[in-house]
């Protein structure tokens, strides 16, 4: 029997967060977050990157946010460019409801408002409310990782804690935004805070 087997059998409860989890960021996260031994040890980058590539997975955006049908979903980086390298090896060509993902560093007004998803790095803390007020009310995700972000109306974050990757979600400028954030995603987070307004998947 596997590690990850015998974790899962310890109580229902556990169980069910172990398997949602596996659906929301797969077994490699779930490795990082029970210190597997047996797993490859991933960096506090590869495991955001793999979160943030199945956030894609697990947000609903309008349809006008994409230009065609076939449009690729675009994940915008603002600082961190060593961040860049981790999720392009995450992604890798992969597809997310028929749509292929584009990575690449943004740095400009309009390039923040042609994004899906906008991963705001440490290093732009000064200037995180000049960033996401650049895309506010527009159907973009907004991530960041510093302790504040949520108070600034972002609307994901991730920080570590204990060892592991923790999730913060603030649904009310999500909500403003017309994005739709999955049952799936909001169960994994430590703290989410507006009323859900979920996905039937």
């Amino acid at each position: 029997m596997s590690w990850f087997d015998q974790t899962i059998q310890l109580c229902p409860r556990l169980r069910r967060r172990a398997r949602i989890a596996v659906g929301v960021a797969g077994m490699l996260w779930m490795a990082v977050a029970h210190g597997a031994t047996e797993a490859p040890a991933l960096s506090e980058s590869q495991v955001k990157a793999l979160f943030l590539f199945n956030f894609a997975k697990y947000v609903d955006w309008p349809q006008d946010a994409f230009a065609s049908d076939d449009a690729p979903i675009v994940i915008g980086l603002v600082g961190q460019e060593s961040f860049e390298d981790a999720l392009k090896q995450v992604v890798g060509g992969k597809n997310v409801n028929g749509r292929s993902v584009v990575v690449k560093q943004v740095a400009s007004t309009n390039e923040y408002r042609n994004c899906h998803i906008l991963f705001i790095g440490a290093s732009e803390k000064e200037h995180i409310r000049e960033i996401l007020g650049a895309v506010k009310d527009l159907p973009v995700l907004t991530v960041g990782e510093t302790e504040d972000f949520l108070s600034q109306d972002g609307m994901i974050g991730v920080g570590k804690k204990a060892n592991r990757i923790r999730l913060q979600i603030n649904l009310v400028p999500a909500q403003r935004a017309q994005l739709k954030l999955s049952s799936k995603l909001l169960s994994v987070a430590d703290v989410v805070t507006g009323k859900p307004e979920m996905k039937k998947n």
